[in-house]
């Protein structure tokens, strides 16, 4: 199993995570896949009860909003709205939350195009409500929510698109 390499730093009360990955697919491939609202349930741990409650779209927009379902924690479930503010494909987009369980979530996804593949880089910037409380939360709580939820989309994306791919033999009968 790898581990993400994923660093969260704070600054002026912002916490900044982010995380790099490489993956052996096109620019196109990782558009395709990533500007899908529908694919963020793959890439989301299962006990989180991910589903998204806006009506479904194939592809996303400018100025779109998505609404989903979570629970971050057993028993708990939490609404958050998050708008598409951001589209330069097949390059970058960022969404915002609306509303949720964060004072500020801005998420930059960028995608860039390398000999090896597609570099990946998930750039979340967020703020958490309560003040000082709320911050003695972020190193038991937050932080290491984040940390599992980023570790199992790298792991995922790895599945998903695997770097050595399988060796398919054609099998014939009768020769």
């Amino acid at each position: 199993m790898s581990i993400a390499p994923i660093v969260i730093k704070k600054h002026a009360g912002i916490f900044t995570l982010e995380v790099q990955q490489v993956l052996p697919i096109s620019l196109n491939e990782a558009w395709n896949f990533f500007s899908s609202p529908q694919n963020l349930a793959l890439i989301t741990p299962d006990h989180m009860g991910f589903e998204i409650t806006s009506p479904p779209a194939e592809k996303m927009t400018l100025g779109q909003i998505i609404t989903y379902s979570v629970s971050p924690f057993p028993k708990i479930k939490v609404n958050w709205v998050t708008e598409i503010t951001h589209i330069c494909a097949p390059h970058l987009f960022v969404d915002e939350q609306r509303f949720g369980p964060y004072k500020m979530w801005h998420h930059e996804h960028h995608f860039e195009e390398t000999p090896n593949g597609i570099l990946m880089l998930d750039k979340v910037s967020y703020k958490l409500p309560f003040g000082f409380i709320g911050n003695g939360f972020h190193p038991v709580l937050v932080k290491n929510k984040l940390l599992h939820i980023f570790s199992y989309r790298y792991e995922k994306l790895n599945e998903i698109f695997p770097t050595i791919k399988p060796n398919h033999k054609e099998v014939v009968e009768g020769t």
